[in-house]
C-alpha cells in the first residue's frame, strides 16, 4: 500500500506541473461520438421447412412482435424499436444473401420401404438408392442417420430389433456402394414411431420403412 500511495503522489504531481506549464493553451473538447446506425431485424422462414417462426424485439423503451415471414424492422439501444414493415425478395437477397449462401444445404429426407416381416427392400424403393447416394456424394463431408421402422405386427422387442435390422442392410448397401461407414448412424424405433397409426397387431406398409437423413 505504501507503494501505492507513492505512486499516487507522483501521479499527482506530474499533473500539477503539467497544468502549471500548459497554463496558456486551451484542450479541444472531444467531439461527440455519432450515434450507432440503427440494425436491421429480419424474420426469414426457415431454409428447409419453410415455416416461418416468431420473434419479440424489445428494449426499455418497447417491444414488438414479429411473425410473418421477411417481417422488419430497425432498432437502436437508445429509441423503442420502429414499425415492422415487409422486406421484398430483392431486399432480402441484398441484405442477406451473403449470409444465406454460406448456411450448409438443407438436409434431405428419404423414406424406403420393406416387405413383410423382412429387411428386404421394396421394388420401388430399390430404385431410390442411386438418389440416396447422389445426395451423399454431393457433399464435401456428409452425415447419414438411419433410423429402421416397423408396423405393430408382433411384441416390441421383437420389433426394435427388427427395425435395426432394417436399418443396418440399407447402411450395408450404402456402404457397399462406396460410402464410409464412419459417415453412417443407424438406431431402430421399432414400432413406437408410426407413420400410419394403427391398433396393436395391424400389418401396415407404410409403417415398414427406414427413414434417411442426408445432410
Amino acid at each position: 500500500m505504501a507503494f501505492m500511495g507513492r505512486g499516487r503522489s507522483w501521479l499527482a504531481f506530474g499533473l500539477i506541473g503539467l497544468a502549471v506549464g500548459c497554463g496558456a493553451k486551451r484542450v479541444a473538447p472531444a467531439a461527440p461520438a455519432a450515434p450507432a446506425a440503427p440494425a436491421l431485424i429480419a424474420l426469414l422462414p426457415d431454409p428447409e421447412t419453410h415455416v416461418t417462426g416468431r420473434i419479440r424485439v424489445f428494449n426499455q423503451f418497447g417491444s414488438i412482435d414479429l411473425s410473418t415471414p421477411r417481417a422488419s424492422l430497425k432498432t437502436t439501444a437508445t429509441m423503442a424499436p420502429g414499425s415492422p414493415t415487409t422486406l421484398t425478395d430483392d431486399e432480402v437477397r441484398r441484405f442477406f444473401g451473403e449470409a444465406l449462401a454460406a448456411l450448409p444445404p438443407a438436409p434431405r429426407h428419404f423414406t424406403l420401404h420393406f416387405m413383410f416381416e423382412s429387411d428386404t427392400l421394396t421394388d420401388e424403393s430399390a430404385a431410390q438408392v442411386p438418389e440416396i447416394l447422389g445426395a451423399v456424394k454431393r457433399l464435401a463431408v456428409p452425415e447419414v442417420m438411419i433410423a429402421g421402422h416397423t408396423d405393430t405386427m408382433g411384441d416390441r422387442k421383437s420389433n426394435i430389433a427388427l427395425g435395426l435390422k432394417r436399418a443396418i442392410s440399407v447402411r450395408n448397401i450404402l456402404v457397399q456402394a462406396g460410402l464410409s461407414t464412419a459417415t453412417v448412424d443407424v438406431t431402430s424405433h421399432g414400432e413406437a414411431d408410426p407413420l400410419v397409426k394403427t391398433r396393436d397387431n395391424t400389418p401396415e406398409p407404410r409403417n415398414r420403412r427406414v427413414d434417411i437423413t442426408v445432410k
